[in-house]
């Protein structure tokens, strides 16, 4: 890759994952995570189906499962547009240890409330067969409006998604370290890819569910911002011109929280395995660290337009791990899994401050094993049934659930 040169601004700006970031990886993060400010502290948002054991479809049964929630998860469970659906999302978290503590919590909750009620949760990116107009939308005055403004695309957007929150207090800085990380969004789809599958056909894509979302306004990579203020009069202009109502109707896969001081990358499908949810936080949570301390050292990325950006995101969701990514700045084509090692070694440093080098190690597992996507297709290559498929993706979401319940439901 080309040498890192001298900017207009005295600032430096590197190539992604070139030797001179190698070395900067050695720096040692300056400013330690503090209560106070919430550096680098995670929230994850993870959208399950309810699925129904017996024919393994979808059940639109959020209203039940929402009753028994509001004592047991309170705030932490919400509906969803399509009664099939439900979100969990944890509280912040100060660090990936007490974010894994947080989500087997509230899986294990949800796994005991569906089982109650005769049913169970499965975390995948779509469901493998069932038809999104088969669904019940869930009633309210936001889900009407989502419909009457969308149409079919509403009701067709039968997918599930893992959000991931890192705190930045200071939004000035966010916006720069959000234009940088788009960069990586590509290698981390192509880890969490868990949509083979549409209503019952393989699409020969491993991560579909990101071509059904792109199908909604302001979806994808976004453009990058020269400052905090250009996105703020963007979202203003937006509300001003009944664009949206609020901002948080900007669904791009990364995005500065319209009412948080967190980025939340929104790119992954959801996951079936809890160590596969906490393996891509704690990778998003390290870039995200690492591009800020760079920032605070006057040193940065370069930002590549949304154009180029775009033709990795169609390579992640192709292929996966499988396939391969380009390096923009040596203008070339490069195995996948080459540059998500380069990536591991880039954020390595960031990866013992932040005590996740549990969460990286199953990374490479996943490297090495596959993704979601790939144990999906395997399975349904050994079966030729895709309700052996619903019945793997189930089994994995329980992994590690720490309740009879959950555990009794998964058999």
């Amino acid at each position: 890759m080309r040498r890192a040169r001298a900017a207009r601004d005295d600032t430096r700006e590197t190539e992604p994952i070139c030797a001179d970031l190698r070395r900067l990886s050695s720096w040692r993060l300056l400013d330690k995570m503090t209560a106070e400010d919430h550096v680098y502290t995670l929230g994850i948002e993870e959208e399950f189906a309810i699925v129904d054991p017996q024919t393994r479809e979808l059940r639109s049964h959020i209203q039940e499962i929402l009753e028994g929630g509001k004592v047991l998860l309170k705030e932490q469970i919400k509906p969803e547009m399509h009664q099939s659906v439900v979100e969990l999302g944890t509280e912040i978290c100060s660090s990936i240890t007490n974010a894994r503590e947080h989500v087997i919590e509230l899986r294990s909750k949800l796994a005991s409330l569906a089982g109650k009620a005769g049913l169970r949760i499965a975390s995948a990116g779509t469901h493998p067969f069932s038809h999104w107009r088969d669904q019940l939308i869930t009633e309210g005055e936001r889900y009407k409006e989502i419909v009457k403004d969308m149409q079919q695309l509403a009701r067709a957007n039968l997918i599930f998604g893992l959000h991931v929150h890192v705190g930045i207090p200071n939004r000035e800085s966010a916006i720069h370290v959000m234009n940088q990380a788009r960069y990586f969004l590509p290698h981390i789809y192509a880890l969490s890819v868990n949509s083979p599958f549409w209503v019952g056909q393989d699409t020969g894509l491993k991560g579909y569910r990101l071509k059904v979302f792109e199908r909604f306004p302001r979806t994808g990579i976004p453009d990058a911002f020269e400052s905090l203020s250009e996105y703020e009069d963007y979202c203003k202009l937006l509300v001003k011109t009944g664009c949206v109502d609020n901002a948080k109707k900007i669904w791009w896969d990364i995005r500065l929280h319209p009412f948080f001081d967190t980025l939340e990358v929104r790119v992954c499908d959801a996951q079936s395995r809890v160590d596969d949810t906490l393996a891509m936080a704690a990778l998003i949570q390290a870039v995200i660290a690492k591009l800020y301390k760079l920032l605070r050292h006057n040193t940065t990325f370069r930002v590549y337009r949304r154009r180029l950006l775009d033709e990795n995101r169609w390579r992640a969701s192709r292929y996966g791990i499988e396939g391969k990514l380009i390096d923009f700045g040596r203008e070339a084509e490069v195995e996948t899994r080459s540059l998500l090692n380069e990536l591991i070694e880039f954020v390595s440093t960031e990866v013992d401050e932040l005590g996740s080098k549990r969460e990286m190690a199953h990374i490479e597992r996943i490297m090495r094993e596959g993704t979601g996507a790939d144990r999906q297709l395997a399975a349904f290559q050994r079966t030729n049934d895709l309700k052996a498929v619903v019945d793997q993706i189930v089994a994995e979401t329980y992994e590690g659930l720490t309740i009879a319940e959950a555990d009794a439901a998964a058999r």
